[in-house]
């Protein structure tokens, strides 16, 4: 959808297929950092998001072998206006419904639901789209088609059949939780990031702060496609039982009363993104481990480079829109490619253990606050 927006603003005439009957809310929270809700922002999305999304004071870095906090990294209105656009915590379906609503006001988008793709011919208009709806099927001719269909792209698998999502060997278990269900000192504006061996934990607020959105990533060897297959309790409690996880940890696992899970897959990186008039976006072309918090960033940072390239191209014929969409590429892969090497690294660092673990807090200690955000610049100042 922010896809779709960003093409409208452009000029360009967008159908927007989506195989769901309704949208419905999924999910838990994500993190929108400025380099994402700068763009958000810039479409207009800022009054449909104001009263749901969160804008947290800080992330709070927690260590379970050093016991609590070791370092706060300051955000609220001062990163704001830093960066010139917020840092927002907000749910999933939240972010949904407001693009929805802002898709449904463009008359220049047409949102198709029920509506599955099935097929693509090349020829010399362009494209013809085959898409399913129920048992009929129709078609258009197209400019181009963008596979913004997620890891387990129907596009991506149509054009490079031979490229199959990698199981990581994690799973992230998530819930949320009323924030009345907490103590008031645990559910204040804040991104808590718990470090522990061979596991993690992210805690913030979500929905205007009613509610607790927890997101725990263990080792695992269950790794069913989807992520949203139910979980047991019992389960993910007992990996956090352990003494070696303090109290306040333990507390917030222990109020979720129901879980959800799902396997960590991710796309090779060096995988196509692009072949003539088709090209793919978001996780159908670089899913990635979550442990820089960008999934959603890079798909949105995606989405506006993406309407610049194809604004700035020659699109009355398929090869300025081949060319567009291979300089679209060219622009994302080495930006998406030191992301996606940070979020592999991180979660290493957050998973240490033993007198890697202590050597990890000495060094967040030392380096300070300020510094450890600065370590963000290259993210978060990002623009088209």
């Amino acid at each position: 959808m922010t896809a779709a927006l960003a093409l409208a603003q452009k000029g360009f005439r967008i159908v927007l297929l989506e195989k769901a009957e309704k949208l419905e809310e999924a999910g838990a929270g994500l993190q929108l950092s400025p380099n994402a809700s700068r763009i958000l922002v810039e479409l207009g999305l800022e009054p449909r998001l104001t009263g749901r999304a969160v804008m947290p004071e800080s992330i709070n870095i927690m260590s379970a072998r050093a016991g609590g906090e070791i370092s706060r990294l300051p955000l609220g209105q001062a990163a704001t206006f830093a960066a010139g656009a917020p840092y927002w915590v907000v749910h999933r379906a939240d972010l949904q419904a407001a693009l929805q609503a802002h898709v449904n006001d463009n008359p220049d988008i047409e949102l198709r639901l029920g509506c599955q793709f099935d097929d693509v011919t090349k020829h010399a208009r362009g494209l013809t789209v085959v898409q399913r709806q129920g048992l009929s099927r129709q078609q258009d001719v197209a400019t181009a088609l963008i596979g913004a269909d997620g890891i387990w792209s129907s596009v991506r698998n149509h054009l490079f059949p031979e490229v199959q999502p990698q199981f990581s060997g994690l799973i992230a278990w998530r819930g949320t939780l009323a924030a009345t269900a907490l103590p008031r000192e645990y559910t204040s504006p804040r991104v808590q990031l718990w470090m522990g061996p061979n596991a993690h934990l992210v805690a913030y607020p979500i929905s205007g702060g009613r509610q607790i959105n927890v997101v725990a990533i263990v080792a695992g060897t269950w790794n069913r496609p989807g992520w949203s297959a139910p979980g047991e309790a019992n389960e993910i409690k007992s990996t956090f039982a352990s003494s070696r996880w303090p109290a306040t940890g333990r507390m917030l696992i222990n109020a979720v009363d129901e879980w959800r899970r799902w396997a960590l897959f991710t796309v090779p990186d060096d995988g196509e993104w692009h072949q003539g008039s088709i090209a793919l976006l978001g996780d159908a072309a670089h899913a990635m481990l979550p442990f820089a918090a960008q999934g959603a960033g890079m798909a949105i940072e995606d989405a506006a480079v993406l309407a610049k390239c194809l604004s700035e191209g020659k699109t009355d014929n398929a090869d300025g829109v081949a060319a567009a969409l291979k300089r679209y590429a060219r622009m994302r892969r080495g930006r998406i490619a030191r992301v996606q090497r940070t979020a592999r690294r991180q979660g290493r660092i957050y998973h240490m253990s033993g007198l890697a673990a202590a050597a990890r807090d000495l060094v967040i200690r030392a380096l300070g606050p300020k510094q450890m955000l600065a370590r963000q610049d290259w993210i978060f100042d990002w623009r088209v």
